[in-house]
């Protein structure tokens, strides 16, 4: 019979959650007080800004629970998050874990999360270095909060967009979006888990590296990722710098696994491409005569990542402005998720 948190507790848990991160995890050089105290505790590094984010997830909320494994659902979360500290131009470093569960969940599933956690960041050398576990009357939910640090003077703020930079995007928004609608309209028992769109959203990958080259580079303005959708990101952009923007129709890429999807879907591409997003690609800011180098930076630092040249930022603050291929325009307001409302526009 498999373990249940009710056969081993919640201090039973941390024992094998301490064990499993010995086996698997990372050493952090600059901790000086682990898991296991009050607090943890870590030396900053001289010459460095720390980076502080949080980000939390709830069944049925943020993931389908019977479209998704323990290990894939563990790196999701953690992606989330590291994906927030690369669209500054930084690094992971520490994580604290906050898990709501139920008592009947398996002992292997929270092995399994863990090991999804450790996955994303062990490339970083980054560690997990406390958390808290409670009991959830509902379904699961994990909260993390994750520190990182960047070079003094190199974070990437999504406040700084100059009029006349080029608007930049990385890979292809509106895959995650596609693989959730796959999902919602799947029929029963049909197992969609290595659609490749589906996989783009259960497990989105992040930018983390190509934002960290980005920065060190000094040439991005702003940047920001597509976590709340392609639109309603630039339109942070936008109201944070008090800019406006102009999109080109037709330079929005759209790859082929898209296009299929839409056409099965019955959903314009571009509305994918554009609005509620699980994918955390970046949106870059930068001068023109600085684009080749951004390109550049994304390429060293990640081999086949696309970077797409989609607009400009203008003057007009808050007006985003489409261009369509016949030369007409119309406005767009920003739009993307907002967790009380849903889509706003």
């Amino acid at each position: 019979m498999s373990e249940t948190l009710a056969n081993i507790g919640e201090f039973g848990l941390i024992r094998r959650i301490k064990d499993l991160l010995n086996e698997v995890g990372v050493k952090a050089p600059r901790v000086t007080t682990g898991i296991g105290d009050d607090t943890a505790a870590f030396l900053p590094s001289p010459g460095y800004e720390l980076l502080v984010t949080c980000d939390a997830i709830v069944e049925g909320r943020h993931f389908l629970p019977q479209h998704i494994t323990a290990i894939d659902l563990g790196r999701r979360a953690m992606t989330l998050n590291i994906s927030d500290i690369g669209a500054m131009g930084g690094s992971p470093l520490y994580a604290l874990i906050s898990l709501g569960l139920k008592a009947e969940t398996l002992v292997g599933d929270v092995e399994a999360l863990y090991r999804g956690f450790v996955a994303e960041l062990n490339p970083f050398e980054a560690a997990i270095i406390g958390g808290n576990l409670t009991k959830s009357e509902g379904g699961l939910f994990i909260d993390i909060t994750l520190i990182g640090q960047v070079e003094e003077g190199r974070a990437v703020k999504r406040s700084t967009a100059r009029p006349g930079d080029a608007i930049l995007v990385t890979g292809y928004p509106g895959r995650a979006a596609a693989g959730l609608q796959l999902l919602l309209r799947a029929g029963p028992g049909e197992d969609l888990r290595e659609n490749p769109l589906v996989r783009a959203y259960n497990r989105p990958s992040h930018r983390a590296w190509e934002g960290r080259a980005i920065a060190r580079t000094g040439c991005a303005t702003a940047m920001i990722d597509t976590s709340d959708g392609f639109l309603g990101d630039l339109g942070h952009i936008c109201e944070e710098s008090r800019v406006g923007a102009e999109l080109h129709k037709e330079r929005l890429p759209i790859d082929a696994d898209l296009r299929k999807a839409a056409l099965t879907l019955d959903l314009d591409p571009y509305t994918l491409v554009l609005h509620d997003s699980d994918d955390y690609e970046l949106i870059i800011t930068c001068a023109p005569k600085d684009v080749g180098r951004i390109r550049d930076a994304v390429a060293r630092a990640a081999k086949g990542v696309a970077v797409t040249e989609v607009g400009q930022i203008t003057d007009r603050a808050g007006h985003i402005t489409m261009f369509l291929p016949d030369g007409s325009s119309h406005s767009m307001r920003a739009s993307g998720w907002d967790h009380f409302k849903g889509t706003v526009s």
